[in-house]
């Protein structure tokens, strides 16, 4: 430990990400990227904006990307704000945002960057566990026995279990909490469940929060927005002007605004993700797998005769890579990210290989 670090530092659980490896002729299907390309439209953008321009600074309110997403899900330009990646987003938000007496509160099982923001910011928190079947009851996030919220945040889907909310009950838990901001994170949401992006105009407390990282396959280009009311955003921004006037570069901002405007790529690349899933849960079940239902790019499975950390060390010796979390109630899944067809086939192969040798 550095002398020099401050309080805060030394309190510090950093978040891990997903393992980066490098490795020859490697399956990978452990940090949830997307297997086809961007839009071929965003790449042209990129490739045009790549010339003397960028010895100017990005335009720091990024006002026409803004507008592309205000089209797009029909909201003012008042009501999107942007940064470098929704992690980003969701950083400015805690502190903008989820910071209140009675503490912010979130599942048990979920993105597990939240309870490091509330350490970097100093935020109270109560995790609600999720139900058995590891969904989220919308029930338990409503004020009872006299106590309510500070603010609420949980993805929808969820992560790590991919499993969806209904948007009936996303609203009932807005709904219910009018003195707190319920933040839903939606990275995921373009792979099968349903927007809350369409209530925004409804409750001036919710905030959506999404990714160009996931669906439109711009990982690596670190694009992340949110929606909600202009109040909302307002907070946002003034967080992100004491911090960093210049969130987006123009390369990003050309690839986003391209990427959000080829609405056909982006709807046939979801609908490919969403078959090869659902085949590849056929596969695993077939293989005696329980499999929690899924609206995101991954699945969440495990198998009853096979430890999770099994599992994932005879795929990685087969060079094939999957997330798994070494934490309570979720030891024995795995955290599978949807690839090609053939990476897939692959996986499939492997395992059905590690379960007969055993």
């Amino acid at each position: 430990m550095s002398q020099y670090w401050s309080t805060t530092v030394h309190s510090l659980t950093p978040y891990v990400p997903g393992e980066q490896p490098k490795m020859d002729n490697l399956v990978k299907l452990n940090t949830n990227e997307h297997p086809l390309g961007p839009s071929p439209r965003a790449l042209e953008a990129i490739r045009n904006a790549t010339n003397d321009s960028l010895r100017l600074y990005p335009d720091p309110n990024a006002d026409a990307l803004k507008a592309a997403l205000a089209t797009h899900y029909h909201v003012t330009p008042q009501q999107v704000f942007v940064g470098n990646g929704s992690d980003e987003v969701l950083a400015h938000a805690f502190m903008a945002l989820l910071k209140h007496p009675g503490g912010l509160w979130f599942p048990d099982i979920t993105y597990s960057f939240y309870p490091v923001y509330c350490g970097l910011y100093g935020i109270n928190y109560r995790t609600i566990p999720l139900a058995d079947d590891f969904t989220i009851r919308a029930q338990d996030y409503l004020p009872h026995d006299g106590q309510a919220a500070g603010a609420i945040i949980f993805p929808n889907p969820n992560a790590p279990t991919g499993c969806p909310l209904p948007l009936a009950d996303v609203e009932r838990i807005v709904a219910g909490n009018p003195q707190a901001v319920v933040l839903i994170d939606e990275a995921y949401v373009d792979f099968g469940a349903e927007s809350a992006v369409r209530l925004v105009n409804r409750y001036p407390n919710l905030l959506v929060c999404h990714t160009f990282s996931k669906s439109r396959s711009l990982a690596g280009l670190r694009v992340g927005y949110a929606i909600g009311s202009s109040e909302l955003i307002e907070g946002l921004e003034r967080v992100k002007n004491s911090f960093n006037s210049y969130p987006l570069d123009r390369l990003a901002l050309a690839g986003a605004i391209a990427s959000v405007e080829d609405d056909a790529y982006f709807q046939q690349s979801c609908a490919t993700v969403i078959s090869t899933r659902e085949q590849m849960v056929a596969d695993l079940k077939a293989l005696g797998f329980e499999v929690l239902p899924s609206a995101a790019n991954f699945v969440f499975a495990r198998h009853p005769a096979h430890s999770g950390a099994d599992l994932a060390s005879g795929l990685r010796e087969r060079a094939i890579i999957v997330r798994h979390f070494k934490l309570p109630r979720i030891d024995a899944f795995l955290r599978i990210t949807v690839g090609t067809p053939e990476q897939c086939g692959s996986l499939v192969a492997a395992l059905q290989e590690i379960i007969g040798s055993c």
